[in-house]
C-alpha cells in the first residue's frame, strides 16, 4: 500500500530541485522535463544552470546557495509567483569529503552540516506554507528530501558526511508524521553507490556502482509507486538494512572485515 499519493502523471508538474547542475540531481531534472514536468532548477553554479536551460525548452533556473534562507525564501516566492504552485520540492544539495577521526577538519564538518542538513530546513521554511495551502485545497504537494544509505548507521571516511545523512533520514521521517495525514507527501532517498562528482573522489572501490541515470530513474519510479523510503540498488541497500540490525559487536567487525579498516 502507497503511503504517499501516487505520481503518475508529470505533465505541467511544477517540480522544484535544488541541487540540479550535477550527479542525481540534474538527471532527476532532465528526466522529468522528458516526461513533461515543469523544471525549476537550483544550484550555485549558474553557468550549468543556464546550460540545463538553454536544452530543455520551457525550464527555468534559479542560482542560489542552500545556507542563505533569504535566497531559498525568494526563489520559492518567485517560483510560486511564476507558476502558481510547487507540486514536488527536491532537496538534492550536497556536500562530501572522505573524513576519518585520525584526521578530524572542523571547518569541513560545519561545511557539510551547513549544506547536507541546515540547507535541508532552509528549504522547509521557504516552501513548507505552500505545500500546505497547496493540500489543504486538495491540490499535490510533495516535500522530497535526498540522504544516504551513509545514514543508516557509522561507516568508515564518513565521519563528516554520515551523520548529516542521518539527520535528513529522522527529519523525513518525522516530517511525514505530521506532514501526510494534511495531505503532504514525504519521501526520503537513500542511494547507494552513484556516479557523480562527489563519489569521482572516492579512492576505493565501491559496490553496486550505478549511473545518475538509472538513480534519477529509480527515483521518478519511487515517487509514481507512492513509497516512503526510496533507496536503491537493492542488492546493495538490502544488504546494508540487514546490517544495520546487527548487535553493535556484530557491525563493527563486519565493517572492518570488509573496508579493511
Amino acid at each position: 500500500m502507497p503511503l504517499n499519493p501516487r505520481i503518475t502523471d508529470w505533465k505541467d508538474r511544477v517540480v522544484w530541485i535544488v541541487g540540479a547542475s550535477t550527479g542525481i540531481g540534474r538527471a532527476t531534472a532532465e528526466l522529468l522535463h522528458a516526461r513533461g514536468a515543469r523544471v525549476v532548477a537550483s544550484a550555485r553554479g549558474a553557468a550549468m544552470l543556464e546550460e540545463f536551460v538553454a536544452g530543455h525548452a520551457g525550464s527555468m533556473s534559479i542560482a542560489l546557495d542552500v545556507t542563505d534562507r533569504d535566497a531559498m525564501r525568494a526563489a520559492a516566492q518567485r517560483i510560486v509567483q511564476g507558476s502558481g504552485r510547487i507540486d514536488l520540492a527536491v532537496y538534492c544539495a550536497g556536500h562530501y569529503r572522505a573524513m576519518r577521526a585520525t584526521r578530524f577538519d572542523l571547518d569541513d564538518a560545519l561545511r557539510h552540516q551547513q549544506v547536507n542538513y541546515v540547507g535541508a530546513l532552509h528549504l522547509l521554511d521557504a516552501v513548507l506554507p505552500q505545500l500546505l495551502r497547496q493540500a489543504a485545497q486538495g491540490e499535490p504537494a510533495h516535500l522530497s528530501l535526498v540522504s544516504s544509505v551513509a545514514g543508516y548507521r557509522g561507516l568508515p571516511n564518513s565521519l563528516a558526511y554520515g551523520p548529516t545523512k542521518a539527520a535528513l533520514i529522522n527529519l523525513g521521517e518525522t516530517l511525514f508524521l505530521y506532514l501526510q495525514p494534511k495531505g503532504v507527501g514525504v519521501s526520503v532517498i537513500n542511494p547507494g553507490f552513484v556516479e557523480t562528482p562527489l563519489t569521482a573522489q572516492n579512492q576505493f572501490n565501491m559496490p553496486a556502482l550505478i549511473s545518475s541515470e538509472r538513480a534519477a530513474r529509480e527515483i521518478v519510479r519511487g515517487w509514481e509507486r507512492g513509497d516512503f523510503e526510496i533507496h536503491f540498488p537493492k542488492r546493495f541497500t538490502h544488504m546494508l538494512k540487514a546490517m544495520s540490525y546487527l548487535s553493535d559487536g556484530l557491525y563493527f567487525a563486519a565493517i572492518r572485515r570488509a573496508t579493511g579498516l
